[in-house]
């Protein structure tokens, strides 16, 4: 009988034929052993089938694994295991007096999920989560382990892997010095004469929001390392009052604001994680492209500004520093990335996302693999220079396909 289960979102049911919450590592080996095709789900945030194993597949969620986190305080690092999502890591290192050197919006996500499918956070300097991962390891199709590690050949492809190779059991992370983070919004921000490399660079993390109603940000949240010098933000007034990224939202659900000094695990998310985040009831699209050619980005968004807005909850453009993983959507080159939360309607949304997509097209935009995107396998392929690489990784680590599903396919192979 086929058993069903929904993504974060609700939006995408995946369907298997089995679905299993091992408890053990050899339960996982001896699952995957069996020859069937296997998928991941991760925390499930994800918006399309990138996890779907199809109808005669297994789906595994790594849930009911340990919960290991192994702080090496000496060498700085830590081994998380494959089902942790980032708000209990943060925490475990936190304790140790350790950090990492950045976080996404919301730290209800996977540690795995997250740096398999390139999700990041901001900041001119800093790279997608998958920076911080110096190894990797892979349960393969026969299920043994292979680690993958910095220095390795492979490791440009292993990290940022879209569940391609194996199921990642664990990751082990690069940490630094605890560090404290305020968190300053301003509001109305124009478009117009915008000076964006000095808007982003600003502080150690910078977030725009606008919901493309006027030309212009509503929203500018910046986080200030206190290790790090002050600036200023000449640009736009300060926020009267604590605010949420989309319209409507109580602002209880996020960090705290105002410059109070924190911890950094709780500055550089956006949503606390307590509270739901964003929304909920939504979708999401997000495309990374050549920060040198961020304004004009913004300007091509601005003239279709009226389709976006009748679909759209709230907008985030952010940078991300270039990274060197094959499959990375910053590989190569230093990155603005817009982000789209959409309304939960997925009749209404596509269209205005094709048409986002043919406005962008001069600038090869590269979607979140995680996120609704409808660009053509072929022009993916076109715009990730060592997909041939990835191609030759899979079949030496996965001969049989055991972890190739329609979505992985289409990309290769389409």
């Amino acid at each position: 009988m086929t058993e069903t289960v929904t993504n974060w979102a609700g939006n995408i049911t995946f369907a298997a034929k089995e679905l299993h919450r091992p408890s053990s590592l050899d339960a996982l080996r001896t699952l995957v052993a069996r020859g069937a095709r296997v998928r991941v789900l991760g925390s499930g945030h994800s918006f399309n089938r990138i996890a779907e194993p199809g109808p005669d597949g297994v789906l595994l969620s790594l849930a009911a694994l340990p919960a290991e986190v192994d702080v090496d305080t000496a060498a700085r690092t830590v081994r998380v295991g494959g089902g942790v999502r980032y708000a209990e890591l943060a925490r475990r290192v936190h304790a140790h007096g350790l950090a990492l050197p950045n976080m996404a919006s919301l730290p209800h996500i996977s540690v795995a999920g997250s740096v398999a499918t390139g999700t990041h956070g901001s900041g001119v300097g800093n790279g997608p989560l998958a920076a911080a991962v110096r190894e990797v390891e892979i349960v393969t199709a026969d299920g043994s382990t292979v680690a993958i590690g910095r220095g390795d050949t492979r490791f440009g492809g292993a990290v940022t892997s879209l569940g391609a190779l194996g199921v990642v059991t664990a990751l082990t992370l690069d940490l630094e010095p605890a560090y404290d983070v305020e968190q300053h919004v301003f509001t109305e921000l124009p478009l117009a004469d915008l000076d964006f490399e000095a808007v982003a660079g600003a502080a150690y993390s910078v977030s725009l929001f606008t919901d493309w109603r006027a030309p212009g940000f509503r929203q500018v949240w910046l986080k200030r390392r206190t290790d790090q010098p002050l600036s200023g933000f000449p640009w736009a007034a300060p926020a009267a009052e604590a605010l949420h990224p989309v319209p409507g939202m109580p602002a209880v659900n996020c960090t705290e604001q105002f410059g109070v000094p924190g911890p950094w695990h709780e500055r550089l998310p956006h949503f606390r994680a307590e509270f739901t985040p964003s929304s909920g009831n939504e979708l999401q699209s997000e495309y990374l492209l050549g920060r040198e050619h961020a304004v004009d980005i913004l300007y091509a968004v601005d003239r279709i500004r009226d389709a976006v807005a009748g679909v759209l909850q709230t907008c985030e453009v952010r940078t991300v520093a270039a990274d060197e993983q094959w499959l990375s959507p910053a590989h190569g080159r230093d990155s603005v990335a817009v982000h789209f939360t959409w309304i939960e309607d997925a009749a209404a949304v596509l269209p205005v996302v094709r048409e986002l997509e043919a406005a962008l097209e001069p600038f090869a935009p590269r979607p979140h693999w995680g996120k609704v995107f409808t660009t053509p396998p072929a022009a993916l392929r076109a715009r990730y220079p060592r997909v041939d690489d990835f191609r030759s990784l899979v079949r030496e680590l996965d001969p049989a396909g055991t972890f190739t599903n329609a979505f992985v396919r289409d990309l290769l192979d389409g």
